[in-house]
């Protein structure tokens, strides 16, 4: 293999396994916090309980993720130093606000909320948490403002004499159409991802311990993750009613933007009036687009998505072959080295992909309705299948990011920045241009294998500790550690009797 395709597998394997750990760390911390503000308003334990629970679970999820995606940055230098040539002006700048706005902010504050329980006031350690699920989001904001600009590139001109894009404008940059619609649809789908993993583990427990049949276990079941599992599901419902109506946004700007990646997505090889969206596709799914057959239709769905018409002349939605002429008249059939320039991405990948993303969805829909239903008026219940349903579930909205992610990244083939319709033409850059020149495949591939390996070893240890702590669940009780309750301890041996949760640490079982 040349150089180029290992630097695509080295860095698609590198940033998918990255990204399984984002979605949890962004949309947990909030939840995490709004648990401990319940417990600080309330002063009812067991929202202690389970924002030291969840919070334990947080903690390992964000220091896998920090290890994971130190590697990013670098393989941007490594393999792709043209592209960081090309862009890094612009690219640069949202991923150095990120660093220093966002994940110093988060990582200092994490780093309170871990050693403060016993050393800060109740309400400073709050705002701690807080100031880390803040954060968690403006890290977000931040890389999106980098990946949509690659999307839709924007406040930026072409320096002719250096043949580079030269950022002239940061405020259209972070006012991207293209980041606008993105940010709002990752984090209500990191929202719905915490929603799940909340409720999926709650439910596993709430059915463990009614099950038991013994009184104490069924009250531990119905005051501690009874609630749990309803917040979880309202995340859930927020969550996923936000991806919806997102997504849908973002569909109609990604057709303006790039409408092949929408033809792409439904492997549509010819325009078509209110064109139809599949549910299964059969045949060759290359990119000559032979033999293909729909099956399964839902009638002008494919065309909504893309023009917000179901049916008639504006609702137009052209093929992945009228595409390629455009493209080709515009910027030519060969690159600057004489090669053929394919402006389809791969059919395959960009179809199904699209599919999983809201397929896998279906599990925390279902698990949801299980949720509302079962715990309804106050009820816990030790249906076996809501404890399966929830773990089989977890697992369902991670995929779904990942899935959402590659279609995004596919779809944008042949480019790695992608032309503005209405932009600079000079702003845009193959994704072969864009490969280090120096690097060997050799390198690539050794780097490749040895980043595989290590992060299959991190992947089973995130896995074991996850198990590990899950398993062990909450507290059944823990020591108030805070310096109102230190200050409550009259005879200074560290026995309050007047504090509710002063018990030596311990697990449920």
């Amino acid at each position: 293999m040349e150089a180029l395709d290992l630097a695509r597998w080295q860095f698609a394997i590198t940033t998918v396994y990255h990204f399984i750990f984002v979605p949890l760390t962004i949309g947990l911390s909030p939840l995490v916090a709004i648990m401990q503000t319940a417990w600080v308003r309330t002063g009812n334990e067991r929202w202690l309980r389970l924002t030291k629970f969840f919070g334990k679970l947080l903690l390992i999820n964000f220091a896998l993720g920090v290890v994971t995606g130190i590697v990013q940055e670098f393989q941007f230098g490594m393999n792709w130093s043209e592209y960081s040539r090309f862009v890094g002006d612009v690219f640069g700048a949202p991923l150095a606000m990120e660093a220093l706005a966002a994940f110093f902010v988060e990582s200092t504050f994490l780093g309170l909320w871990i050693f403060g329980w016993d050393r800060l006031n109740k309400k400073v350690h709050l705002a701690c948490i807080w100031a880390v699920a803040l954060a968690t989001n403006l890290s977000a904001f931040f890389i999106l403002a980098a990946n949509s600009w690659m999307q839709h590139p924007v406040g930026a001109i072409y320096n002719p004499e250096t043949g580079r894009a030269e950022m002239n404008d940061i405020w259209a940059v972070l006012t991207n159409n293209t980041l606008l619609a993105a940010f709002p649809h990752q984090i209500t789908a990191t929202m719905l991802t915490a929603g799940t993993f909340v409720t999926g583990i709650a439910a596993w427990w709430m059915v463990r311990l009614v099950r038991t049949r013994t009184a104490e276990n069924v009250e531990l079941a119905r005051d501690v993750y009874r609630p749990a599992v309803l917040l979880g599901v309202v995340a859930m419902l927020v969550g996923g009613l936000g991806v919806g109506i997102s997504g849908d946004i973002q569909g109609k700007i990604m057709y303006e933007q790039q409408p092949g990646k929408m033809s792409s997505a439904e492997a549509l090889c010819e325009g078509e009036e209110g064109a139809a969206f599949s549910i299964l596709t059969i045949g060759d799914l290359s990119n000559s687009c032979e033999n293909v057959r729909h099956l399964i239709e839902i009638p002008g769905l494919a065309s909504y998505l893309g023009t917000g018409h179901f049916s008639g002349p504006e609702s137009y939605l052209p093929g992945v072959e009228d595409v390629q002429e455009q493209m080709t008249e515009r910027f030519g059939d060969t690159t600057a080295a004489g090669d053929p320039v394919t402006y389809t991405p791969n059919l395959a990948i960009t179809y199904w992909s699209f599919r999983l993303m809201i397929g896998m969805a279906a599990g925390s829909v279902l698990l949801a309705l299980m949720a509302l239903w079962l715990t309804r008026k106050g009820r816990v219940t030790d249906n076996v299948w809501f404890a399966r349903v929830g773990l089989i579930a977890i697992p369902m909205p991670f995929l779904a990011n990942s899935f959402g992610w590659i279609f995004t990244e596919v779809g944008r083939q042949p480019w790695v920045v992608a032309p503005n319709p209405t932009g600079i033409d000079q702003i845009r850059l193959l994704t072969e241009r864009g490969v280090s020149t120096a690097v060997s495949p050799g390198m690539v591939l050794t780097s490749m294998i040895v980043f595989t390996l290590v992060y299959g070893a991190l992947a089973a240890v995130w896995f074991l500790l996850i198990r590990r702590y899950t398993v062990e669940g909450v507290p059944l009780s823990v020591r108030d550690e805070s310096p109102e309750a230190q200050r409550r301890d009259d005879d200074g041996d560290g026995d309050d009797s007047s504090d509710s949760v002063d018990r030596p640490l311990s697990f449920a079982y």
